[in-house]
């Protein structure tokens, strides 16, 4: 009996502890959802829907562990119904139940549906078996059809943007992107571009008459300046 006791503890607190995650998850996906709708993305939203989906199969697992004892052999009984508050009972619930009086035992202890919910079912269940069952074949062919008709087209659609990305990526390159960026720093900014010097006149030598004006002709007094090749080019810096 106190090993069962002992199992028992182990699973409830292992069930604890992965519902308090669940909690807190979906506690702050409301928060983001009522505070942050503006900037919340879809992407993030499906992230977060993935935590919560993951959480949820965690904590389905530990039930069906074969260490965890079955749950729907043990009966819940109430001790002690009260009107009066209880501090421990509302510190355990987080507030939501602050005393364990008659009128919430049947919530808080509900093995089946809200009554609501089962009448809608109820009737749900009924329509559906009024239905013939060559009808219902037949609709559900049908929805199986469409159902297969856009798994083909999404199908599709992969496998054209697949081939196209492949084509694209084994296209033949008519260019190199590091020759390109050198001409067009070079033509732009002026970058490694190299000058030439220009040769100076060549001065006359010794044992030769320099030839005078030929005649008819003034000598010009104008000076020509010729700026030294050299010169720094303004882009090049």
């Amino acid at each position: 009996m106190q090993r069962e006791e002992k199992q028992l503890d182990a699973a409830l607190e292992a069930l604890l502890q992965r519902i308090n995650d669940l909690k807190t998850s979906i506690r702050t996906l409301l928060f983001r959802l009522e505070n942050e709708y503006a900037s919340l993305s879809w992407p993030s939203f499906l992230d977060s829907y993935a935590v919560i989906s993951g959480q949820m199969n965690t904590l389905l697992k530990v039930m069906k562990n074969d260490k965890t004892p079955l749950l729907r052999n043990l009966i819940v009984l109430p001790l002690v119904l009260s009107p009066d508050p209880d501090e421990e009972l509302k510190q355990a619930t987080e507030g939501r139940v602050v005393a364990f009086s008659h009128d919430i035992t049947p919530d808080m202890l509900r093995t089946k549906p809200d009554p609501d919910v089962e009448q809608r079912q109820n009737q749900f269940e009924q329509r559906a078996s009024q239905v013939p069952p060559e009808t219902a074949q037949k609709q559900i062919n049908a929805l199986n059809k469409v159902v297969n008709h856009v798994l083909e087209q999404i199908t599709h659609s992969r496998e054209d943007w697949e081939n196209e990305a492949t084509v694209r990526a084994a296209a033949a390159q008519t260019c190199v992107m590091a020759d390109t960026h050198t001409l067009i720093a070079a033509v732009g900014l002026g970058k490694n571009l190299k000058t030439l010097p220009i040769a100076a006149p060549a001065q006359p030598g010794p044992g030769r008459a320099q030839a005078g004006p030929a005649p008819g002709k003034t000598t010009s007094t104008i000076k020509t300046t010729i700026k030294a090749a050299s010169q720094v080019h303004p882009y090049n810096r």
